[in-house]
């Protein structure tokens, strides 16, 4: 099945739209082909757009009508590699972006469209790095005060299954290292195996009461990888994991309880943090906490936070990334009614 021809001077159509965004490499670090297709289309519609410099070559969007925003959609255009171009089969979008963003992106400025013809403050903010380090959410946010000082109402756009996401986990990555001491494997009783302190350490993790929220759910914690020893012949004497929990409660709580449980027979190296978020809700959408980390904890200046959009994260960053046209379709619709709600609610 052919895609649908884009025309950036007709009544746009978020499959076409989708597919000219996607057809441009924007792999994290190296957004600009798809921002500078997306700084194209606003300003041949007539919306005043702002670059937003992040790093060389590098730039956020913001766009506005005639009055200001004070509702604003929002999503990455970065996507992980590697780039896989759209097509169309079987009432599917498939391709890098298709959900996770390039495809919500679409859905966002066809919203904003019908929304700026019926005159409400309607801005787009469109970042780049969502899916390395944030560092486009932190310069939008720095910008935030003299680009939307009247914004009220930020919709963040990820897959959430056209569910409204009431809260989204936050994220704490931190690494165990357990030392030993180091002698011929055929004298073991001389030595310490490091592997061994850190193996009896991480089949504790199942055993630990870890902090729970009543909307949030329960923390998880995933062992990433497990690295250590020298050689086959020699007991280990430095062993270690790479962890990521997956929070719903301040960062410090988790800390508090890994710390009393390793005590001395570990250290804990404490890696990037991003909080638990609760989020705004509005009438009429099915709602739904979501694991992953999105720009939101980054975003804090651009008012009231709301977490929505079309497609599963569960093909997010697989070969086989796609999103349902019918339901890309029905995202447009809903980020029209979640704009207007999200003006009233706040």
């Amino acid at each position: 099945m052919s895609l649908p021809a884009f025309d950036p001077a007709a009544p746009l159509d978020p499959v076409a739209l989708a597919a000219h965004l996607m057809a441009a490499d924007s792999t994290s670090g190296r957004e600009a082909p798809a921002i500078d297709r997306m700084a194209q289309v606003l300003a041949a519609r007539g919306w005043r757009v702002t670059r937003i410099p992040v790093g060389p070559g590098r730039d956020d969007l913001f766009a506005e009508g005639e009055r200001p925003a004070e509702v604003v959609l929002s999503t990455h255009l970065d996507t992980v590699p590697p780039f896989i171009p759209p097509r169309l089969h079987d009432g599917r979008l498939y391709g890098r972006g298709a959900c996770d963003a390039k495809g919500i992106a679409a859905a966002m400025v066809c919203a904003a469209e019908r929304l700026r013809a019926r005159a409400v403050p309607v801005g787009l903010l469109f970042v780049v790095g969502e899916e390395t380090a944030h560092d486009g959410a932190h310069a939008a946010n720095d910008a935030q005060p003299r680009l939307a000082p009247a914004c009220r109402a930020l919709i963040n756009g990820e897959p959430t299954e056209s569910v409204l996401g009431v809260g989204t986990k936050g994220a704490l990555r931190f690494t165990l290292r357990a030392t030993g001491r180091a002698c011929h494997s055929a004298y073991p009783q001389l030595g310490e195996s490091a592997i061994a302190k850190l193996a009896r350490l991480l089949v504790e993790l199942e055993t630990l009461a870890l902090p729970t929220d009543p909307i949030l759910g329960a923390t998880t914690i995933n062992v990433g990888s497990v690295t250590g020893g020298v050689a086959d012949n020699v007991v280990p004497p430095l062993a270690e994991a790479r962890c990521m929990a997956r929070l719903v409660t301040p960062a410090e709580t988790l800390r508090a309880v890994l710390e009393a449980w390793v005590g001395d027979r570990a250290t804990i190296t404490w890696g990037i943090t991003v909080p638990p978020v609760h989020l705004g809700t509005a009438p009429g959408f099915r709602t739904d906490v979501v694991a992953y980390a999105t720009d939101i904890p980054v975003l804090t200046r651009w008012g009231r936070p709301y977490l929505f959009g079309p497609g599963s994260i569960h093909v997010a960053h697989t070969d086989d990334e796609h999103v349902d046209v019918a339901e890309l379709r029905a995202a447009v619709d809903a980020y029209e009614r979640l704009a207007a709600a999200a003006l009233t609610e706040s």
